[in-house]
């Protein structure tokens, strides 16, 4: 051990020496030992940065959770409302959403007043799309129970397949609306003690006088639908659905609305593109669509239309009762001899050929129906069940038992 220590001692000294010396060297040649590093500095600067971003998120964070929970002051008006003002809900809009439009239409002071007052009245969640007749300078309360109610809502109608542009008496007498009639009903509204409605006549020479293209008529339609005489000009070319207009707007404004939306449908269903192989142009199958429609229930669609083609393809006159009814003011399931021997564009047991246009509103299942019949060499058909179920015949003593068991079932 004392070995040890003295040989230590020595390399000590040794190193003490050395170092003595070589110091002197270093700095004859100019240079000088690096300082020592900042360390102090460096870490005050960081702990100012971690400060700050934590006192902006705690900011931020309180910021959040006042907007979720309602902390804090906001504009709201007191009451129920003054002067009436028609707002449009739009799909997929959100609570936060619909406030926000409130607030831009001057129905509520702020859009945190209907949001907090929306969190105790579940039925927000369930307002639809469409326009709702509200009251401005009203409390987000007294919005909220405006906006839920059901007789706020306006200018919404549904479109039945089949439906035609007048309205059609039964046989029973009942009156059924055309989508005429129902454009005028959806265009009413009471604002501020003052009615909204736009007459049916006002409609109707809209149809007959106004530029198709800026009505929202699509590009395909356009030169057919023009030859067709004047008030049926949109025949067929609205298609089945749910519709919004607004009150308040002119008989044109109602129809570009309408028509626009339903060309919108009608490209969802893939046309005109979906005539493409058919051998025929998108209007032609939209008219066979709307005889489809009309002449069979929904699983005869695709063999109604296959004999609608092989008639068409072996020159044979369509003879459908529905083409002789639609000029009709009463419509019958069957025709009478006086009926059939009316001329007319629209007789099919005198004309060959397709009508000039639709005679109905198809849905998307009878368009499909037109495009793409069933494999069949079916010729006839007629009405043999109660149901509306057709039996179908390839040649006439075929179609005579058709016809006999149609009249045994008391459906002919």
């Amino acid at each position: 051990m004392t070995y040890h220590d003295s040989h230590y001692d020595e390399d000590l000294d040794l190193f003490d020496e050395a170092r003595t010396e070589k110091i002197p060297a270093v700095r004859r040649r100019g240079k000088q030992p690096p300082p020592p590093p900042r360390k102090k500095k460096r870490k005050t600067f960081v702990w100012i940065g971690m400060v700050v971003v934590l006192a902006l998120i705690a900011v931020g964070g309180y910021y959040g959770y006042k907007q979720l929970t309602g902390i804090g002051d906001y504009d709201d008006f007191a009451g129920q409302g003054k002067e009436d003002v028609i707002v449009q809900v739009k799909g997929g809009e959100s609570t936060g959403d619909i406030a926000a439009t409130l607030h831009d239409a001057g129905v509520v002071a702020s859009s945190r007043a209907f949001v907090v007052a929306a969190e105790s009245n579940t039925k927000v969640r369930g307002v639809q799309p469409g326009y709702y007749v509200m009251k401005k300078q009203a409390s987000g309360k007294a919005a909220v129970a405006k906006i839920v109610d059901p007789k706020s809502q306006v200018g919404q109608f549904d479109i039945k397949p089949g439906a035609q542009l007048e309205s059609i008496t039964q046989p029973d007498n009942t009156v059924v609306d055309g989508i005429i009639a129902k454009l005028a009903k959806a265009s009413c509204a009471d604002l501020n003690g003052k009615s909204t409605c736009v007459p049916p006549e006002q409609l109707s020479q809209v149809i007959q006088t106004a530029d198709l293209a800026k009505l929202g008529v699509p590009d395909w339609a356009i030169p057919d639908a023009s030859k067709a005489e004047p008030k049926r000009r949109l025949e067929g070319l609205i298609a089945p659905g749910v519709y919004d207009v607004k009150p308040g707007s002119t008989a044109e404004e109602l129809w570009t609305q309408l028509v626009s939306a339903s060309a919108t449908q009608l490209q969802a269903w893939n046309m005109p593109t979906l005539a493409d192989n058919t051998g025929y142009t998108p209007y032609q199958v939209l008219v066979m669509a709307s005889l489809v429609e009309k002449e069979a229930i929904t699983k005869d669609f695709g063999k109604v239309s296959r004999v609608t083609y092989n008639r068409l393809h072996e020159g044979m006159r369509l003879q459908y009762d529905s083409t002789i009814n639609y000029v009709l003011d009463r419509p019958a399931i069957r025709t009478s001899d006086a009926d059939r021997d009316k001329v007319g564009a629209y007789n099919t047991y005198g004309n060959s050929g397709l009508p000039p246009t639709p005679i109905s509103a198809p849905g998307e299942g009878a368009l499909k129906a037109a495009a793409a019949p069933e494999q069949g060499t079916w010729l006839f058909f007629v009405k043999c069940e109660k149901d509306g179920t057709s039996c179908f015949a390839t040649t006439d003593d075929e179609h005579e038992a058709n016809k006999n068991k149609a009249r045994a079932n008391g459906a002919y």
